[in-house]
């Protein structure tokens, strides 16, 4: 399995929308939603060339994503709305940014360059 490490801005991203989950469904959303989260960076360490995976070149080189809809039915969150952007390191996955389905990645990924 792959040592997972998160970017700067993917700490900004997951503060927001822990933040938001926290304000809209309260501590047990939040709780669930963060469990989510976390599930989907442990898949993602497990297999990051999953069929659950999209290569993402034509954003940034070396670019996949992973949107956490694939983990929803195991942890109680209804309709997740986030994609976790990384890229595959030699023995760690770096956690890029984790936007909302409806973002523009280009125009976030913009700064990792």
């Amino acid at each position: 399995m792959f040592q997972i490490r998160i970017s700067y801005p993917a700490q900004a991203d997951l503060e927001h929308i822990l933040a938001v989950s926290l304000e809209r469904w309260g501590a047990d959303g939040q709780a669930r939603y963060q469990d989510l989260l976390a599930a989907a960076f442990r898949a993602i360490a497990s297999n990051p060339k999953g069929p659950t995976t999209r290569d993402r070149k034509a954003l940034l080189t070396g670019i996949r994503s992973f949107h956490i809809r694939h983990l929803r039915r195991d942890h109680g969150v209804r309709d997740p709305v986030h994609v976790i952007y990384y890229r595959v390191h030699r023995a760690s996955i770096e956690i890029v940014r984790v936007l909302r389905e409806r973002m523009d990645p280009a125009a976030h990924l913009q700064i990792v360059r």
